[in-house]
């Protein structure tokens, strides 16, 4: 099989040129009748014309020399000549392109269908450069089947809203996942709690084999920006590229507003899989229009571009969104300010799930953790990640790995407690605890050998301690990362939190400790 490698350009006005069935070496081939039609009188011509190749003898250029010799001086032959001769080039071009079409058509041994697949397979990059291999390949390529899943995302602010909507277009109603933005190159290794925040400066400055001057030129060049309108495509057509999207993952797109994000959700009913990632956006609005919008949706991972400022979450919109979407299985809310209040709406409310990240979120003390188990939604937990959360406390920490060695949360598979910062004490949080002596971490991990419980604390200006269990080699898991695309953990076994039955209503004292708060918070925010 040999496929023909032609280039994939603009199409042309086809010039027909007739080809004779047999042509002898000694003569000319016989000439076609003369007719009226004009463009049978062109065809003879080019016939007559292309014929002369046959004749070695012959010198084009000395003919062609004569004949303006004979014409008068102002004449414009030679114009008309270069002009002729660009119009019968790309005719050629374009016959050349169509019998190497053909040819890889019937060479090709796969039917279209299977082609088809095969593209659809394929990163959006790789797409792309199949696409300009040949004509052939160019019109297999151009299938909706193939467009299924959009990965637009970039090292480097490569992608326009041009491209985006050239994208969705031509997936139409098969569009199932899109990913677009700028990932650093840094979030792209796996881990738990990896911040993906990003700017486009320092993505190009961090991004390898990039010259100086690219840089500069790319800091300024508007046409490699997206813009806020860069999702309006799926809304386009009647709401058809969105309407059966499953997966939406935006990164760092700066210059997007909660007004079109919202816009965009919109239009996205079947939505699975949304994360947002370093985007300006307002958490309340954003969790309104996904209760209103998105009632299929299983995973939502929302990781704020300005860690510990978003305090615009409030009681009800938690509340709404337990309600409208009841499919949630993992949730990360991740840099923003949440109070322990709002974090039991949310880690109660879901009788589903199973996977929890509140990783550099604000105010948060632990307190949310107490009697966890006293309903069908926090005791369903597999993975539990509190990491760098400043207002943790040390004593709320101990009274959950307490209630884990009383046989409580039996299916918690992964606990992050660490910080950076070191917890906080019962009484002040500005006086941190930087040793975990006082916690019952051993045990736990004695009594619990399934289980990775992670506490890595600063101790002289560095990480000293972490345990880290050896998880049972018997047990296959896949813990979701932030880039995650499997779903998490299925049981449907139930465990409590009783060691503690305090009722949960010192959030408002909390507040007031730690000065986070402003009155409107103490009352719950409702």
């Amino acid at each position: 099989m040999r496929l023909v490698m032609d280039t994939v350009e603009e199409e042309f006005v086809e010039i027909p040129i007739p080809i004779p069935s047999s042509t002898s070496s000694s003569s000319m081939a016989k000439r076609p009748c003369p007719s009226q039609n004009p463009r049978m009188e062109l065809e003879n011509l080019l016939y007559q014309f292309l014929s002369l190749s046959d004749r070695p003898s012959l010198s084009l250029d000395l003919s062609f020399e004569n004949l303006l010799q004979s014409m008068p001086p102002d004449t414009d032959l030679i114009d008309r000549a270069l002009k002729m001769g660009s119009l019968l080039l790309d005719a050629a071009k374009h016959s050349s392109r169509k019998r190497a079409s053909n040819h890889n058509s019937i060479v090709w041994p796969l039917p279209p269908d299977l082609t088809f697949k095969i593209f659809s397979m394929l990163d959006t990059q790789s797409l792309c450069y199949v696409s300009a291999a040949c004509s052939f390949f160019s019109k297999c390529a151009k299938d909706p089947l193939c467009y299924e899943n959009l990965d637009l995302t970039t090292l480097v602010p490569k992608v326009n809203n041009a491209v985006v909507a050239t994208m969705i277009q031509r997936a139409g109603k098969a569009l199932r996942s899109l990913k677009l933005g700028v990932v650093p190159a840094t979030a792209c290794s796996p881990g738990f709690c990896q911040p993906m925040v990003s700017t486009i400066r320092k993505a190009i400055v961090e991004a390898p084999n990039f010259s100086w001057n690219d840089k500069r030129s790319r800091q300024g060049r508007e046409s490699s920006v997206l813009t806020r309108c860069c999702l309006s495509p799926l809304s386009g057509d009647g709401g058809a590229p969105g309407a059966l999207l499953r997966k939406l993952h935006l990164y760092n797109i700066e210059r997007m507003d909660s007004t079109s994000l919202c816009g965009a959700l919109s239009a996205c009913p079947s939505l699975l899989d949304l994360e947002i990632v370093g985007i300006h956006v307002e958490l309340r609005q954003t969790l309104m229009s996904v209760s209103a919008n998105c009632h299929l949706i299983e995973r939502l991972f929302f990781e704020s571009s300005r860690t510990g400022r978003d305090d615009s979450l409030k009681a009800q919109t938690c509340s709404e969104l337990v309600n409208n979407c009841p499919n949630l299985t993992s949730l990360s809310l991740r840099g923003f300010k949440l109070h322990d209040c709002k974090v039991r709406i949310l880690v109660k409310g879901f009788r589903k799930l199973k996977y929890v990240d509140f990783s550099s979120s604000y105010s948060i003390t632990g307190n949310f953790l107490r009697n966890l188990g006293n309903c069908n939604g926090g005791n369903l937990l597999e993975v539990l990640i509190l990491r760098d959360c400043m207002h943790l406390k040390e004593m709320e920490v101990i009274r959950f790995l307490t209630a884990i060695l009383a046989g409580d949360f039996k299916l918690l598979m992964h606990l992050d407690i660490s910080n950076r910062e070191g917890l906080a004490c019962e009484a002040d949080w500005y006086h941190r605890c930087y040793s975990s002596n006082n916690m019952p971490i051993k045990q736990v991990l004695e009594a619990r050998p399934d289980m990775r419980l992670v506490a890595e604390y600063p101790s002289e200006g560095s990480y000293a301690e972490t345990f880290d269990a050896e998880m049972n080699s018997d047990i296959s898991l896949q813990f979701s990362s932030p880039t995650s695309d499997g779903s998490i953990f299925m049981s449907t076994s139930e465990s409590s939190y009783n060691s503690d039955h305090g009722s949960g209503n010192e959030e408002g004292q909390d507040a007031v400790i730690y000065g986070e708060s402003s009155d409107e918070d103490n009352n719950m925010n409702l």
